[in-house]
Order: C-alpha cells, then sequence, then structure tokens
C-alpha cells in the first residue's frame, strides 16, 4: 500500500553541523518525487532520514518530524529497522549480497526480519518481486546462480526486486542509474513507471533529463555557501519546475547556468 510522506521542518545534524535546514514538504502515494540540486546541497543526506539510514553515521541526528500516513517515523519507541521495512532503499550502485543466489537475494530482507515461510511461499514471492522488478523472464532459469554474475543493470534491478519483497510503503532510490549504461538506465526508468501505481517513489538524480522524465513533481535543493546547510528551495509539479519555475536559481539549474 502506497502512502504519503510529510515531513515538518526537517533539521538533519551530524555532530553539530547543520546538514540540511528546515525543510518541510508533502508528497502524495503513488507519485514518484524527484530530489535535484548541487553536490553537496544535503539532497541524499534528506532522502536517508526519510527511513533512518543516515543514523548509521556516527553523531547523526534530526530535528523536526517524518510523518508516513500520519505516524512519525521519529516517535518515541519507534523500531528504526521496521521503517526501513516500511521505507525501502535503492542506492547507487547496484549491491547484491555478493555470496547469495538470485532467489536468496530477493527473500534476504524477508528472512532478516525472521518472516518464516514455505517453500512453495518462497518461490511464488521469488517470481512476484522478480516480476515487479522486470527482471523475471531474464533470470527464471538461472535462479540458484549468484546474483553478481548479472549485469549491472539486471543487478539494480535486483535490489528494486529485494526492496520490493518485503512489502513497503515507500521505496527511495539514492542515483540508482548513475552506474549504469544508457539502455540499463531506459529499462529503470520504464520500471520507476510501472511501480508507482503501488508504491511512493522518491529518487535523488543529478541527471535533468532523467528527473523531467520519470517524475511527478520535483524539489530542488541548494546551499549557500561551503560549510552552510542544504535548504529546499523549490518544490512543484515536474512540467513547472523545469518550464516556469518560480526561483531565479531553479532556473539556472535546471537551464544549466548554475554555478
Amino acid at each position: 500500500m502506497s502512502k504519503s510522506i510529510e515531513v515538518n521542518d526537517l533539521n538533519v545534524y551530524y555532530s553539530d553541523f547543520l546538514a540540511v535546514e528546515g525543510v518541510s514538504i508533502d508528497i502524495k502515494p503513488n507519485t514518484v518525487t524527484a530530489f535535484i540540486g548541487p553536490s553537496g546541497c544535503g539532497k541524499s543526506t534528506f532522502l536517508r532520514t526519510l527511513n533512518r539510514m543516515h543514523e548509521v553515521i556516527p553523531g547523526a541526528r534530526v530535528e523536526g518530524e517524518v510523518l508516513i500516513d500520519g505516524k512519525n517515523l521519529y516517535g518515541t519507541g519507534v523500531d528504526p529497522v521496521l521503517v526501513r521495512r516500511q521505507v525501502g532503499m535503492v542506492f547507487q550502485r547496484p549491491n547484491p549480497f555478493p555470496t547469495m543466489s538470485i532467489k536468496e537475494n530477493v527473500l534476504a530482507g524477508v528472512k532478516l526480519n525472521n518472516t518464516r515461510m514455505a517453500k512453495s511461499d518462497q518461490d511464488a514471492l521469488v517470481e512476484k518481486s522478480l516480476r515487479g522488478a522486470n527482471l523475471w523472464n531474464e533470470v527464471k532459469d538461472r535462479l540458484d546462480r549468484p546474483g553478481s554474475g548479472l549485469s549491472g543493470g539486471q543487478q539494480q534491478r535486483l535490489c528494486i526486486a529485494r526492496a520490493i519483497a518485503v512489502s513497503p510503503d515507500v521505496i527511495l532510490m539514492d542515483e540508482p542509474c548513475s552506474a549504469l549504461d544508457p539502455i540499463s538506465t531506459f529499462a529503470i526508468e520504464e520500471l520507476i513507471a510501472e511501480i508507482k501505481t503501488q508504491y511512493t517513489v522518491v529518487i535523488v538524480t543529478h541527471n535533468m533529463q532523467q528527473a523531467s522524465r520519470v517524475s511527478d513533481k520535483t524539489a530542488f535543493f541548494n546551499i549557500a555557501g561551503t560549510g552552510k546547510p542544504g535548504k529546499l528551495i523549490e518544490y512543484d509539479d515536474t512540467r513547472t519546475m523545469f518550464t516556469t519555475p518560480s526561483v531565479q536559481a531553479t532556473e539556472d539549474y535546471v537551464s544549466g547556468r548554475f554555478g
């Protein structure tokens, strides 16, 4: 079930350094939202606060709220492991577990959650997840071979299948195509368009054409200078952001006149 995301006045710190300041944003269910902006503006940091992945870095903390369907991820007693099951993540470089087969990779998250399943249910979930990631027909005859033997684009789709398998509400993607060739990139973009019917998708990308192709809404982040926090500058329908943005810095960035 796709869910809404509501962020209220979020500040992200690494020890004493304020990395992202004062972000408020509403993301609707069954949409693709692209985060764009120059390197170091905090967009990936902010993305990771949406499933508490930033907490793996010592000294990381937040102020403010992140609500998924009205429930605060940072509320008292909320288990970050459960948050990460609800909000899946696909990283910049494909990262299938190298010692595991394709099938084991898909089931890895489910097994981490101590979910006991009959073999027939496992097989059904593997097929459903790989079909959901548009990978089933390419790998169905070699499910017991290592996931690391796939091409880069296939590995990234395997990681998406792994994320889908635990039935999340939201899928985050941190530059999922930056390590891929154009054909693999196209396959991932097609997949994003398909999975938004079931999930809320948030993607960080440096590729302006990709943001304009895949997203319904775009958020532009920027940074005021060295040592300054990243801020959300503008957030609107993607078409508006790329044709008639209301902030000059957004127009400069999307038109390539930035910097």
